[in-house]
């Protein structure tokens, strides 16, 4: 069923993980283009300071710091855009982070909260956005990966995440748009790699520093996906050649895409020891920055 949205600057559109990265290329982005935007993420500081930002280009944006692991943070989201906006048009469920390690060498605790931030979250946006969503139509936007179809060694628990975040828009969408017939979109965005500070992010149990492949998108390309969407509606949305391929490959010869996936061992690996494996999993980054392509130093240091 098409369903057609406002332009986006006529929009209200709520970002989670908003700090950097994709989340925070599309908050800019939109904003730029006429949005209001309402900005989530844990990490207040960073949050304020790409606000001024964008009252300082002329924009519109407020922010909540949140973990959207907790379903009442992301209440208060919703409430945010409420208060201050009279509602949400777009909701784009972003924040994410990873584990780079084998699976029997994560931990439990660090397993469930990669699940907490990249399933619970993407749950507890969904269901507190299509309570307003259904009010006057819109856009829900979820943040998937070519890993919802297919797998990365060292980033199982990643990948098993994702796949749980691809069955669970699906059956949603199904749910609003087939059954109910509600004036909503549910759209699953699955980019290839992108370059962000995602692998700097990331818990790592390996010896050497992660990162991650040397072909990958530029975050403005997923953002332009996730902006498109927010007009337009969709389905699936795949964003780089090589999630197609990927994709396709698991789908349709999946023992060759197991060995071709065992092959991206050393390209998850870069040849300097870890900088900071505790990462981003368990408390914030205040790192503010788009790209991943640039020397990185951590907190405090």
């Amino acid at each position: 069923m098409h369903v057609p949205h406002r332009p986006i600057d006529q929009q209200v559109i709520v970002i989670t993980g908003a700090t950097s990265g994709i989340g925070l290329c599309t908050a800019l982005l939109a904003a730029e283009r006429g949005a209001k935007v309402v900005l989530a993420a844990r990490s207040a500081g960073t949050l304020d300071a790409v606000a001024e930002q964008i009252r300082f280009d002329g924009g519109e944006a407020v922010v909540v710091a949140a973990d959207v692991g907790v379903r009442a943070d992301v209440a208060r989201i919703a409430e945010t855009a409420v208060e201050r906006f009279g509602g949400v048009d777009t909701w784009v469920n972003n924040a994410g982070v990873s584990v780079y390690g084998r699976l029997d060498e994560v931990s439990e605790e660090d397993s469930r909260r990669l699940f907490d931030t990249n399933f619970w979250g993407v749950v507890n946006g969904s269901l507190e956005a299509l309570a307003l969503l259904r009010r006057r139509g819109g856009a829900l936007i979820n943040i998937g990966s070519e890993v919802c179809e297919s797998v990365l060694p060292l980033q199982g628990m990643y990948s098993t995440s994702k796949h749980a975040v691809k069955g669970f828009t699906d059956a949603l969408r199904v749910e609003v748009e087939q059954i109910d017939r509600a004036p909503v979109s549910i759209t699953l965005i699955q980019p290839a790699a992108v370059n962000t500070p995602y692998p700097q992010h990331a818990r790592n149990y390996m010896d050497r520093e992660p990162k991650l492949p040397s072909r990958m998108l530029d975050p403005h390309r997923v953002a332009e996906a996730i902006l498109k969407a927010a007009v337009d509606g969709g389905r699936d949305v795949k964003v780089g050649a090589m999630a197609y391929m990927n994709t396709t490959m698991a789908r349709l010869l999946p023992r060759v895409s197991d060995l071709m996936s065992a092959r991206r061992v050393d390209q998850q690996q870069a040849d300097v020891e870890p900088q900071f494996p505790q990462g981003a999993l368990h408390r914030p980054h205040d790192t503010g920055r788009i790209y991943g392509s640039v020397p990185f130093t951590p907190p405090d240091a």
